[in-house]
């Protein structure tokens, strides 16, 4: 039986997540996230693996050591106590790359000096001679990674990035990388269910990412320079043979992937990169602009990342990015995009509203990607028509039960109630909300209420209109064949007029002698807090109303 070790895939910032997922369908154990990292638990089989399969890893690293060191002595003798010949040959070539987050060690290029020191000076002692460095494609490949004090040695598997595949012959001013760009897709859920259009493609690195997803073949197959682990003292090859024949994961792709973009350069950049990667049957590049793009014969997926303005020059963004939303609009309804742009306006100039948003990384530029769910006509009817649609296929189940609870039979709801009871229950009902008026209108009010109140009562009394009630003045308390009840206009305009109501008529009386301050009598709310008075009285009033509707069909039932 192999033995398992701790394995670290490095990758870009936000895809992590999908790095984990990656690593959870190819067999990895002990999967946990990190900081624009992933560690897992594996063999020698899935180290191999990790390497040629996965779409969104930089590196794969195996620590090898891991100690303390408060300086950069101390980090010599700590390299130089490790017995290096399990892992090289005086004759192998080697590198350092160093990564520091530490007060202690500022240099992060020092620090790589006094490791190559170290192993320099142990293969002198034990062989008489030493090791060469080779910064371009060495041998072995250390990584050395230091917080603050906390120092873990690492052999890196993959020599170079993985994220040159291989497959691109020629580039554009501002291309894309191509673990972001599969890490895009994978985001989209690209799985090469339906068509996959870009408008704007580039170099076409999404079109090429998108097609060996749709057809299940591993990056690794376009990869010429091979891995660092193929130069390890251990290395395996009839293993590794036995990795790159499964064709298991490759499936048929149904579909197409369409390019396209207004520069003729890109456009014969992009075409020379599809050939390089032999995926001119899945793929094909026109010269033209999204505006003159046809619509798609069935909904697509749609990825594409526009100009920035940043590293590629454009005449005007609010014109070009507005173009994008409208032919989003009205030229892919039914289908998904997916934009990564710079920044915010960006996406204000679209117009449309998302349903997901992503930060990423773009080189040294915060992006960020979002998705746009594309329908015909307005947003609130396709809604509407997707709610329609979850009840129509939703189960019916009978009225009064409820599902049973793990460990209890199914119960089934009581019979409804005598209307008699309904009547009690509607007037409880009703006194509630009669608690509750008083102290929301008194929430609601202006500061001085009271100026308010005698105002009104003023202008009802020239009118010849009766002061409003009490509210508890309604009789809802009557034991049977209560009295119709019904909202009164006073009760309404005292409940609209959000004044507090008074308990009795010597306190109305009281209420109307108290003087009134010059500054009370100039306030005027806002026209917001007057609106939310409004809707506040008729929420009310409505409440009070279907009360009294309440009682009274039930008094007239029993």
């Amino acid at each position: 039986m192999e033995e398992n070790y701790r394995l670290i895939a490095k990758t870009l910032q936000s895809l992590e997540p999908v790095l984990a997922k990656e690593l959870e369908a190819l067999g990895a154990t002990d999967i946990e996230e990190g900081r624009r990292m992933v560690s897992f638990a594996g063999s020698k089989e899935m180290l191999y693996k990790a390497n040629y399969h996965l779409r969104t890893a930089l590196r794969i690293l195996r620590p090898i050591a891991s100690f303390h060191a408060s300086s950069p002595d101390e980090l010599y003798e700590e390299l130089r106590r490790l017995d290096w010949g399990q892992w090289m040959r005086p004759t192998d070539t080697f590198a350092f790359d160093t990564v520091v987050y530490s007060e202690t060690f500022t240099h992060s290029k020092y620090a790589g000096y006094r490791a190559k020191d170290a192993l320099a000076d142990y293969f002198r002692e034990k062989h008489g001679t030493r090791p060469t460095v080779r910064l371009d494609n060495p041998d072995l490949l250390f990584h050395i990674h230091i917080s603050h004090e906390e120092v873990t040695l690492a052999l890196d598997s993959s020599g170079e990035s993985l994220h040159k595949r291989g497959w691109r012959m020629a580039q554009t001013e501002a291309p894309m990388s191509e673990v972001l760009a599969a890490g895009i897709l994978l985001m989209a859920g690209w799985s090469g269910e339906t068509d996959f259009i870009d408008p704007m493609c580039g170099s076409g690195t999404l079109l090429v990412e998108a097609a060996p997803i749709a057809r299940g073949i591993a990056p690794g197959t376009f990869r010429k320079r091979g891995f660092a682990f193929q130069r390890w003292r251990d290395y395996d090859a009839e293993l590794f043979e036995q990795i790159k024949a499964d064709h298991s994961g490759e499936r048929t792709f149904a579909h197409h992937i369409y390019g396209s973009d207004s520069s003729m350069e890109a456009v014969q950049i992009a075409r020379h990169n599809v050939r390089a990667a032999g995926l001119t049957e899945e793929i094909t590049i026109l010269h033209r602009s999204m505006q003159q793009c046809p619509a798609p014969e069935a909904p697509a997926l749609i990825v594409t990342n526009p100009p920035y303005g940043e590293r590629l020059r454009m005449r005007d963004a609010e014109e070009l990015y507005s173009m994008i939303g409208e032919r989003l609009k009205h030229n892919y309804a039914g289908s998904t995009a997916w934009i990564l742009a710079y920044r915010p306006e960006h996406f204000d100039h679209i117009g449309l509203r998302h349903s997901a948003r992503h930060k990423l990384l773009n080189g040294a530029l915060e992006c960020e990607l979002r998705a746009y769910e594309l329908f015909a006509g307005k947003r609130d009817d396709f809604k509407r028509r997707d709610r329609e649609r979850d009840r129509a296929f939703r189960p019916e189940r009978p009225r009064g039960e409820r599902s049973a609870r793990p460990g209890e039979n199914a119960v089934t709801a009581p019979a409804d109630p005598p209307p008699t009871a309904l009547v009690g229950t509607g007037r409880s009902v009703l006194a509630e909300i009669v608690t509750i008026v008083p102290v929301a209108t008194e929430r609601i009010a202006p500061r001085d209420a009271t100026t308010s109140q005698t105002k009104e009562r003023g202008n009802a009394s020239k009118k010849g209109v009766r002061s409003a009630p009490l509210l508890h003045e309604m009789s809802i308390d009557a034991p049977s064949a209560p009295p119709r009840l019904a909202p009164r206009a006073s009760l309404v305009k005292n409940v609209r007029g959000c004044g507090q109501t008074t308990a009795s008529s010597t306190e109305t009386k009281k209420a109307e002698s108290v003087p009134v301050p010059a500054a009370s009598s100039t306030y005027r709310p806002s026209a917001a807090k007057a609106r939310t008075r409004r809707r506040t009285s008729c929420t009310l009033y409505r409440y009070i109303k279907l009360g009294c509707e309440y009682i009274n069909t039930f008094s007239n039932e029993g």
